[in-house]
């Protein structure tokens, strides 16, 4: 199939031509495999991208200003969704089960477990004393791991609001812990004395 078939299929695709439109899928679905392995180095995930891509191209391709840029807009489309794909995963990383024989767990000693529950005791005490906006906004960030950009939907507010507001909150909690130590250690002294 030379270029200007290529270019008349396109011009077609663009009008609607669904057949058109298959028989670039036809033409492009081995070299399109072929950029989403080298991306992905994995033929299940490859395949997928792959059908990402045409779907993705399909929907767009009124956008394509020239026909002639097909191959290359496509070249583009895989790329982008490649890293897309790979951002939305994030990292993978294994290793064969003997080597994980090895490994100790996570073990705390029962001291250690008995500090970090009074910690954590303290932490709640200190978010109980705040405004319930200043604790709320605490709990979605760092107990219920929300990030700024769904906070800002959640609170119907800015993300330069919800960054403001944790750090105020922050500030306040941190108060409302240091108050609770130096009240702590005022009662110790007293006890010493």
């Amino acid at each position: 199939m030379s270029w200007m078939e290529i270019e008349i299929l396109v011009d077609k695709a663009k009008l609607g031509d669904r057949a058109a439109y298959g028989e670039l899928v036809e033409r492009f679905q081995n070299s399109v495999f072929a950029m989403a392995m080298a991306r992905t180095r994995d033929a299940g995930e490859a395949q997928e991208l792959a059908q990402e891509v045409f779907i993705h191209a399909m929907r767009k391709l009124p956008q394509l200003r020239d026909a002639r840029c097909f191959a290359g807009w496509l070249r583009q489309i895989i790329a982008r969704m490649a890293i897309n794909r790979a951002t939305r995963k994030g990292p993978v990383f294994g290793t064969e089960p003997e080597f994980l024989d090895g490994v100790e767990g996570d073990f705390r000693a029962p001291d250690e477990q008995l500090v970090l529950a009074e910690e954590k005791a303290e932490l709640h005490a200190g978010l109980r004393k705040l405004k319930d906006l200043d604790r709320a906004t605490l709990e979605a960030f760092y107990l219920r791991g929300r990030s700024l950009k769904q906070m800002a939907r959640e609170f119907e507010t800015p993300v330069g609001t919800i960054k403001r507001r944790l750090h105020v909150a922050r500030a306040r909690l941190k108060d409302a812990m240091e108050g609770r130590e130096s009240a702590a250690g005022a009662a110790m002294m007293e006890l010493a004395v």
